[in-house]
């Protein structure tokens, strides 16, 4: 079990911001975990998988515990419904490189998203038409109240776009494997965000999951900054969800958006950010990226969290003052 006091969490945060943690205890197992005093430990305590979802906001004066379980284990590769098990410290997309790679579909369209196993069952991540709720059978957990082993089945998780009980009861469960369910069968979502015109020419009935990664590969590094080039936390507002009427108050017909189920709509938080005139502004050492506006950088390497918040927060009221609509953060502030 590593253990360091006054540790510097810059290659642990994929915006690079500098600052350090009190405390930092890395654990390679459940018994490691389960022998810590959590009340002993410099307050508050955190538990972070790869900081990809992450702005710190400053020094952080307790202790963050970071998971290095990492395995991952097939239960019955003979299905056609295949159940693995995976570690929580696994990065997430060699998971999905490891499943794809064995021909099984499910977790292909979360392809290249950063972070950690343990952290997209907190955080429900998603794209492309998938969110990790749709391949997620059961999240296996220690209740810090009293250390014990629970295991959550997918409905009792309360998933929700970008949402699940773990972020409500932050602090009392901690993740130590989730449990995957993906198949053999022939199952490629290509509807949402360009990735069938990504393969067009392609024989579609031929396809395999690696394909289909390759593809989704492809768009994210044509729009997204690499974490290891420039700092950001990947997609910073969660996309808002309008009512058919207010929508139709500034739409036209090349308005982009999606039309739900029970007939509100989502709107892509990037197009209005764009609208409001943020592509590419800058303040500091941070700016709304030029590629992809949904996305802050930290351009210049040394941006401050301040400068980020201030960015963030003309953003929102801009939104707000121009469509009335009210864009919340996906990026936790920490």
């Amino acid at each position: 079990m590593k253990r360091i006091e006054n540790y510097d969490l810059s290659n642990h945060n994929t915006f690079g911001m500098k600052v350090k943690a009190a405390l930092y205890i890395e654990y390679d197992n459940v018994e490691e975990l389960q022998s810590l005093d959590l009340k002993s430990l410099p307050q508050p305590v955190f538990h972070m998988g790869a900081g990809s979802n992450l702005l710190f906001k400053g020094d952080f004066p307790g202790t963050v515990l970071h998971s290095g379980i990492k395995f991952i284990k097939y239960v019955d590769m003979g299905l056609d419904e295949v159940l693995l098990t995976v570690g929580s410290g696994v990065v997430f997309d060699d998971f999905i490189a490891n499943v794809a790679g064995n021909g099984l579909w499910g977790p292909e369209n979360l392809s290249l998203i950063p972070g950690e196993v343990g952290a997209s069952a907190v955080q429900n991540i998603g794209a492309y038409g998938v969110e990790a709720k749709d391949i997620i059978s059961g999240v296996v957990c220690l209740d810090t109240s009293d250390w014990t082993k629970t295991v959550f089945k997918v409905g009792e998780c309360a998933y929700g776009y970008r949402d699940s009980r773990f972020k409500h009861e932050r602090g009392r469960y901690i993740i130590t494997s989730v449990l995957f369910r993906v198949t053999r069968k022939y199952s490629p979502k290509l509807d949402y965000g360009g990735v069938r015109a990504a393969l067009e020419g392609r024989d579609l009935q031929a396809l395999t999951p690696m394909d289909v990664r390759e593809a989704i590969i492809g768009i994210r590094n044509a729009k997204l900054p690499d974490p290891a080039q420039i700092g950001s936390a990947g997609s910073f507002f969660k996309n808002p969800v309008i009512s058919r009427e207010h929508f139709e108050i500034f739409a036209t017909p090349d308005t982009p958006h999606y039309d739900l189920p029970d007939g509100t709509v989502k709107v892509p938080a990037a197009w209005l950010i764009d609208q409001c005139g943020f592509r590419g502004k800058t303040l500091g050492g941070a700016q709304v990226y030029e590629k992809q506006p949904l996305v802050i950088v930290n351009a210049s390497g040394n941006a401050t969290p301040e400068e980020v918040i201030t960015l963030e927060n003309q953003i929102i009221a801009a939104v707000q003052d121009r469509y009335e609509i009210t864009l919340h953060p996906e990026v936790d502030h920490i």
